[in-house]
């Protein structure tokens, strides 16, 4: 579900060897677009699978912010944590099992959530935790994870508190650029230890929700508002 900016060592190193004297300009122009082509292809194999493990390693407690779009890269994995427990009794699109936030604003999220999925079709859900407090797998059969899913995990156990888990459908229509620079803005422990936990989480929200009601195109979710 979830997509990793950062790519693997074999996709991201390309070695470039001098040709030989009576090497031929057309062969060589076509020897490249086939190493582009083999290349693109071992990327559309590798992003899915990627995708597919994510989700697990993130509600697990194995924050490695490997899986947000911290710029942190790999931390020390934790050991996975399940507490459905922690669930609440009924459905709700906000979870907050850290205390980072006010009933009031919990109310106030669910609702622009709520407007967000019937104006869009898409499900922002959001979880506040803090490891290794945390409801772990339970949270996908309670949430109904999907395509059109955001899971958006709000903790700041490695510094950066904003992690997201993108539904491929989701993937399609909002640039990857577009997580990282949220992240960067609003998910810095910076920002959050001066605004609160709470100011990065509502301000990430209404982000997305701007975001997603944009027309798709090139320049849609160029700005984090």
């Amino acid at each position: 579900m979830a997509f990793l900016l950062q790519l693997p060592s074999p996709l991201c190193t390309f070695r470039h060897h001098p040709l030989p004297a009576f090497t031929s300009p057309t062969k060589a122009s076509l020897s490249h677009k086939i190493t582009q082509t083999q290349n693109s292809i071992q990327l559309s194999k590798w992003v899915p699978n990627f995708q597919s493990k994510s989700l697990n390693f993130l509600l697990s407690g194995s924050l490695a912010l490997a899986l947000s779009f911290t710029g942190v890269g790999f931390a020390e994995g934790k050991v996975g944590v399940n507490k459905p427990e922690l669930l609440p009794k009924e459905f709700t699109s906000v979870i907050d099992v850290a205390g980072f936030l006010s009933d009031g604003q919990e109310k106030r999220l669910a609702q622009e959530i709520a407007v967000l999925e019937k104006d869009t079709g898409f499900k922002l859900r959001v979880l506040a935790q803090n490891y290794p407090d945390t409801p772990g797998l339970a949270i996908k059969e309670f949430w109904k994870v999907d395509d059109r899913t955001i899971v958006f995990v709000a903790d700041p156990t490695f510094g950066n508190i904003l992690n997201f888990n993108v539904g491929a459908t989701v993937d399609l229509d909002v640039p990857r650029s577009f997580w990282s620079r949220l992240a960067g803005k609003y998910g810095n422990i910076f920002y959050w230890k001066e605004k609160g936990e709470d100011a990065s989480i509502e301000s990430a929200v209404m982000a997305i929700s701007a975001c997603l009601r944009e027309p798709v195109g090139a320049n849609n979710c160029s700005e984090v508002k």
